[in-house]
């Protein structure tokens, strides 16, 4: 049996002839750029995620870009984040000039850990807390990170709060008071990706920032068109990281569909947890349910020894799985430059060590994830 890591053309056939006729009509009106195909999945997205405002962008990373150009970052600032996360979320810093400052993840979620974020930020000299604009907790794999005390750092040196929610769509946070957020809804900005592997997967880059602030999202529709307003007078220097119409126009097909998508992905997580239970070996550590709703971008686990070897058994019995990431930010030669030592993040060194993505798309078959599981059990009972 062939078990791919993710099968789009499962989810294509299910929708073919709503996406097929949403693109006809973008191309009958031939009106390609911004619009109301993408004023009306704005809407769609700053409804589903509970806030008010929502900005379409041309990628995730570009999410990331204009939001730290709105929230004035630039050379030489200081920027929070971890080193456990895609390229984009420290490359996005770095390209304006500001220096990454990585702080390690915790554990069990490989999400940023809050009390490493305040001491880091608590040790920082008076001349680098001058220089320090913003921080980007990432909500991996899924799973929001624990935003309560971050948002209280935060709060409490004046930084900018732009979630990374690229892989998080739909996941949801409970606040002590049982306040209930989605994320992209908590902080100052939310950054989402519609890269064609994400649970809401365009036809190719797109990109979104939710915000609840008035003022930021009018800075943000100036700063995607060239920070024009009017056309051709600039009082500001943007970029182009305009929303196409067409990938908006797919998107508004998808997004109804996006919450039984997320509830197929945990009835998959929920068959491993079960089948591993019965079956698979003490080596193996399942993803940890921490916050309130985990929607599985990806469905990791960590594997006490020979990772490597396992997923080359698993590749030999045709089960597509991958490693997220096997370099942490703060050993990528680009990085070099910050002076960082592959000691100075221990949990995120361990993580890229012993972590492996195993299947875990909606349309993923019982008898799939059967197979999996029995695979994993088989390679250990060998040894």
């Amino acid at each position: 049996m062939k078990v791919p890591l993710l099968d789009l053309k499962r989810q294509y056939r299910e929708i073919e002839r709503e996406v097929m006729e949403a693109a006809q009509d973008v191309f009958r009106t031939q009106m390609f750029i911004l619009g109301p195909r993408v004023s009306e999945f704005e809407a769609l997205v700053a409804q589903y995620c509970g806030t008010g405002y929502a900005v379409g962008v041309s990628s995730g990373t570009d999410a990331l870009l204009i939001s730290l150009m709105a929230a004035g970052v630039g050379h030489n600032d200081l920027v929070v984040t971890t080193p456990y996360t895609f390229f984009a979320t420290g490359g996005a810093i770095a390209r304006l000039g500001a220096r990454p400052v990585f702080v390690d993840i915790d554990p069990d979620t490989y999400n940023m850990d809050a009390r490493l974020f305040a001491e880091t930020v608590g040790a920082l000299d008076d001349d680098q807390r001058s220089r320090l604009k913003a921080v980007i907790p990432v909500h991996l794999y899924g799973q929001c990170a624990h935003m309560a005390p971050i948002l209280e750092t935060a709060r409490t040196h004046g930084l900018a709060v732009i979630e990374d929610a690229a892989q998080a769509i739909g996941s949801e946070y409970a606040f002590a008071d049982g306040n209930v957020k989605r994320a992209g809804a908590m902080g100052d900005y939310g950054c989402f990706s519609f890269f064609p592997s994400k649970n809401l997967g365009a036809f190719g880059d797109a990109g979104m920032v939710t915000t609840g602030n008035k003022a930021i999202f009018e800075h943000l529709k100036v700063l995607r068109v060239h920070g024009a307003e009017p056309k051709y007078y600039h009082d500001l220097i943007g970029g182009n990281f305009r929303l196409d119409a067409l990938q908006a126009a797919i998107l508004s097909v998808k997004i109804p569909l996006l919450d039984a998508w997320s509830e197929r992905r945990q009835a998959n997580a929920a068959l491993y947890r079960s089948l591993f239970q019965d079956k698979g070996p003490a080596s193996i550590s399942l993803p940890e349910e921490r916050e309130h709703r985990h929607i599985y971008n990806q469905f990791v686990i960590r594997v006490a020894q020979e990772r490597d070897d396992l997923k080359a058994y698993l590749g030999r019995k045709g089960i597509g799985c991958e490693i997220y990431y096997p370099v942490p930010l703060h050993m990528q030669a680009c990085f070099k430059y910050l002076g960082y030592e592959a000691e100075d993040f221990p949990v995120s060194m361990e993580a890229a060590e012993k972590t492996l993505a195993l299947p875990i798309f909606p349309e993923l078959t019982t008898e799939e994830i059967v197979y999996v599981v029995d695979i994993i059990s088989e390679y250990f009972k060998s040894k």
